[in-house]
């Protein structure tokens, strides 16, 4: 099989899920494309971009005035055109997720928690806020107190304030044992997160996206068009993942945690296909003062640096010369 097959079995795929989610697809095109290229992009070329996945304009238009309605997005009108960018709310709220997405590893764990108490919250703000710390990848580690071996209270103080919930809430940053006992944290962690449902996405994302990486190696045929959807695809199905994971240290994952190769995996697409997808982005996307600008630099340290590779068959020949 060719990637192009691979491509359209993956649009197929997205396309057969009910609701069909857009509004979360354009928050996934924004953190990956558009943000890195000062944010604010007309309607009509997002509209290029998620044409090809079966989204109808239409749809877009739909999608994007919820994403306004409910604070993720901003409008400019000039003239009859329309121009939309990521507020400041909603870039807090979906920044984290990126960084994750795009971290080849994490940081040595100190084996300290976050721990937030909400029982002195009203029961609407409480849930509020529950849930916005669930996106988090928060864990609930009892009735009304939620876990996070990787935030910060620093991290979660300007976030709490935004969700006027500060004056209520109680934060606190535990300080690890010297000797801590990781059979009983394994225990916690277990009751805290759902690491089976979290571990089988990891391996749907892995059976979704393997086939793709496999032709790119033997039969690659994407167009810089095709390696733009790819990339959105690639991008939006590992985020939600992302959107539940702790990123909990590996001593208290178990021994086959398919998180490992899903990282490694995603990194691997991305560079194959990032360049040609730039070839793409560069002829369609604009704003009201012309072509959208290049990539900031911060883009090609994504996954540990991009290499500038237009596909996977420049590595072959590479591979063959050295031979």
């Amino acid at each position: 099989m060719s990637a192009k097959h691979q491509l359209d079995r993956l649009i197929l795929d997205f396309q057969q899920k009910r609701p069909l989610r857009a509004g979360s697809l354009i928050i996934t095109t924004y953190g990956d494309i558009i943000h890195p290229r000062g944010g604010n992009v007309w309607l009509g070329s997002l509209m290029k971009l998620l044409t090809p996945m079966g989204v109808s304009e239409r749809l877009v238009r739909t999608s994007v005035y919820r994403l306004v309605q409910d604070g993720w997005l901003q409008t400019e009108k000039v003239g009859r055109c329309s121009y939309y960018s990521v507020t400041g709310a909603g870039l807090r709220r979906f920044q984290q997720a990126f960084e994750h997405v795009y971290t080849l590893g994490t940081d040595d764990w100190d084996g300290s928690w976050c721990l937030v108490f909400l029982n002195q919250l009203e029961l609407e703000t409480r849930a509020k806020v529950r849930e916005e710390l669930k996106w988090l990848s928060f864990g609930n580690m009892a009735s009304g107190v939620m876990e996070h071996p990787r935030f910060t209270r620093h991290e979660l103080v300007p976030l709490l304030q935004e969700w006027g919930a500060l004056e209520d809430t109680i934060v606190m940053q535990t300080q690890p044992l010297e000797q801590r006992s990781p059979k009983a944290l394994r225990r916690q962690v277990r009751e805290s997160w759902n690491l089976d449902e979290l571990g089988f996405r990891y391996k749907r994302f892995l059976e979704k996206f393997r086939p793709l990486w496999k032709d790119l190696n033997t039969h690659d045929n994407l167009s810089p068009e095709d390696c733009v959807t790819v990339r959105i695809l690639l991008i939006h199905e590992y985020r939600k993942i992302l959107l539940r994971d702790p990123l909990l240290p590996d001593e208290l994952l178990p021994g086959d945690w398919e998180g490992r190769s899903a990282k490694q995996l995603c990194r691997n697409l991305y560079r194959a296909i990032y360049s040609r997808a730039d070839e793409h982005l560069a002829n369609v996307l604009e704003n009201a003062s012309g072509p959208l600008p290049g990539p900031t630099q911060g883009f090609y340290r994504r996954f540990g640096g991009l290499v500038e590779e237009n596909s996977v068959n420049n590595r072959a020949v590479v591979a063959e010369a050295s031979a």
